[in-house]
């Protein structure tokens, strides 16, 4: 049974009746589809016992909530809460000071490695969860029961599993371990907020050369700023593709952006004008490095190894191998060594992987 948490008077009473308790299970619901910012709907608060569903829309003021969920001696239980955490801070302001990741609990203590919340509910409870209510539309108002029924069972489970995990990473020793994933969370958080290098990401990009990699530095800063300033994805403004070919073409009227892919005439009508102009500003800016070109065929073998000893290591350790190094650090290894220069990634030259994956990799 759900309380239905409507309006000032009553986010009160539930924040009375929470006021000591030391562990409670989060949740949100939001949209965001044609924003660029989410929008959230509604919190789920349990304290094992209760379930209330918070409804964003309807309660004005959040000091209480923000104290409630912000105090470092209140331990915040989540599943997979990196989204959760950028919601409650860009909707309300709120940023958890003390969490307890299911997820990442999970592939600490080697249950599973990114698992869903229905997926983890399952392995441990043997109880399906029916998920169609996922991508509903959670502002609309009234809820459906459905709807509410979903969201009560997303944080239903979270104190036992909470339980469950929390002794398997003490019996395993690993509780530093997950301290170190829990904090880096922190990070992961503030990261994607971190575009000021989105131009890096974009597939291709290795190809431009200097004065093309810097208009399209611009270009990226440019629709960022588009897109936070409308509120529409960063697709709804100009497509990736299409800013990797307006660099590469380096148009100086808006007629030469005419055939580029996906760049339709209505997208030209909005901001020709402003693509045209920061491919023109480029040519005062510090020019950019061109980007590495991807890893060369022949290393491939070398990857190879590396993924081979990093499953050994896993498989020995009792460790789902995604947690010790990603693609993108094996990658960084190799490129820094063929150049003559070995460069450990940060993450491998500290905390508890210092001593497991660089001896493996070495």
């Amino acid at each position: 049974m759900s309380i239905w948490v409507d309006s000032d008077e009553k986010l009160n009473e539930m924040l009375d009746l929470l006021s000591d308790k030391r562990l409670l299970a989060v949740d949100t619901e939001f949209i965001r589809t044609d924003t660029f910012f989410p929008k959230i709907a509604l919190i789920q608060i349990s304290d094992g016992v209760e379930c209330f569903l918070l409804d964003v829309l309807a309660v004005r003021h959040y000091d209480g909530l923000k104290l409630l969920l912000e105090d470092p001696d209140r331990t915040l239980i989540f599943h997979a809460c990196a989204e959760d955490m950028e919601v409650l801070e860009h909707g309300l302001n709120i940023i958890p000071k003390n969490i307890f990741d299911t997820q990442i609990a999970a592939g600490i203590a080697n249950v599973g490695y990114a698992m869903g919340y229905a997926r983890l509910v399952q392995h441990l409870f043997d109880v399906e969860l029916d998920k169609q209510e996922t991508r509903s539309d959670w502002l609309a108002r009234p809820l459906t029961e459905r709807q509410i029924e979903y969201a009560a069972y997303d944080v239903l489970y979270l104190h036992a599993m909470h339980e469950i995990l929390d002794k398997m990473l003490t019996d395993q020793g690993r509780q530093l371990w997950f301290e170190e994933e829990r904090i880096a969370v922190y990070a992961l958080v503030s990261e994607r907020k971190n575009t000021q290098n989105y131009h890096r990401k974009l597939k291709g990009a290795w190809r431009l050369n200097s004065g093309s990699l810097t208009a399209l530095k611009r270009l990226c800063d440019w629709r960022e700023s588009a897109a936070r300033s409308l509120d529409k994805p960063r697709s709804h403004i100009v497509k990736d593709n299409s800013l990797l070919e307006i660099a590469r073409r380096m148009p100086s009227l808006i007629a030469e952006l005419h055939g580029i892919d996906d760049l339709h005439g209505g997208t030209i009508k909005r901001h020709g004008s402003s693509l045209v102009n920061e491919v023109a500003s480029a040519a005062q800016d510090e020019p950019l490095q061109r980007l590495p070109e991807p890893l060369a065929k022949s290393v491939s073998a070398v990857m190879k190894s590396m993924r081979v000893a990093l499953a050994g290591l896993a498989e020995r350790i009792e460790l789902p191998s995604e947690f010790l190094s990603n693609k993108k650090e094996l990658e960084s290894i190799v490129r820094s060594a063929s150049q003559g220069n070995c460069v450990w990634p940060e993450r491998l030259n500290d905390g508890w992987r210092e001593g497991l994956v660089k001896p493996a990799l070495q």
